[in-house]
């Protein structure tokens, strides 16, 4: 009995079960969605940036600004606080691009995955059953008389 549980076990290392297959999926989607979120976090953080940026432009270097720095406000001048928003901004958009360039290169590995797979939405299959019904369904025959 041993040695069968074994050969099962080595038989199966090289696939996966349909269980293993579905686990291993939503972790990938999961993790696409995780990517998508700190995108969608940090591009929030560089359009704040920005207006910040943008209102302090205006307002003379010498005068007192205050920075929530760790949870701590910190007072400062416009002139001190302006090149580390501008710097922090350009850091994000680097950032951003880096995150996209995961989020796309993650998207492709979970597209490969499907197909080796062969894995469906519940939608994809129904949209496609419609397709092939719509294919066959507008066919016209001409009425012949008698």
């Amino acid at each position: 009995m041993a040695t069968n549980g074994k050969k099962n076990i080595k038989g199966n290392k090289g696939s996966l079960t349909q269980e293993q297959t579905i686990v291993k999926f939503n972790q990938l989607r999961q993790e696409q969605r995780n990517l998508l979120a700190k995108i969608n976090e940090l591009e929030m953080d560089q359009s704040e940036h920005s207006m910040v940026i943008e209102n302090l432009k205006d307002i003379a270097p010498e005068r007192k600004c205050f920075r929530l720095v760790g949870g701590v406000l910190v007072e400062r001048t416009v002139k001190d606080v302006l090149p580390a928003l501008t710097s922090n901004r350009d850091q994000i958009k680097i950032l951003i691009g880096n995150l996209k360039s995961q989020l796309q290169a993650k998207s492709e590995e979970l597209n490969s995955f499907k197909e080796q797979h062969n894995i469906r939405s519940q939608g994809e299959k129904q949209h496609t059953d419609k397709q092939k019904e719509e294919k066959t369904s507008g066919v016209l025959v001409p009425q012949t008389d008698k």
